[in-house]
């Protein structure tokens, strides 16, 4: 985001969304470069968990469903399970 005064010229490239790839050369140069290792303590980085896990559980074990035939067989098996 830019704050400018008015009136202003606002101008774009036409490539300004196309990614820039990469050359080969440069690709080998990239393999061939050194990477530094580095731990979170060089960088002054805590790391110890925050998080205290007190328990797991697994859920309920679900009951079997029935199937039905018919609408009046699933309003009768509703209603003898005192849901209507």
């Amino acid at each position: 985001m830019v704050d400018v005064k008015m009136p202003c010229v606002v101008t774009a490239d036409l490539r300004l969304n196309e990614p820039r790839y990469a050359t080969l050369p440069n690709i080998m140069k990239a393999k061939k470069k050194k990477i530094d290792k580095k731990s979170p303590g060089d960088l002054g980085v805590d790391v110890a968990p925050r998080v205290e896990t007190i328990s797991v559980l697994d859920p309920p074990v679900r009951e079997a469903g029935i199937k039905v035939e018919t609408v009046d067989d699933l309003v009768a098996k509703l209603k003898e399970q005192g849901f209507c």
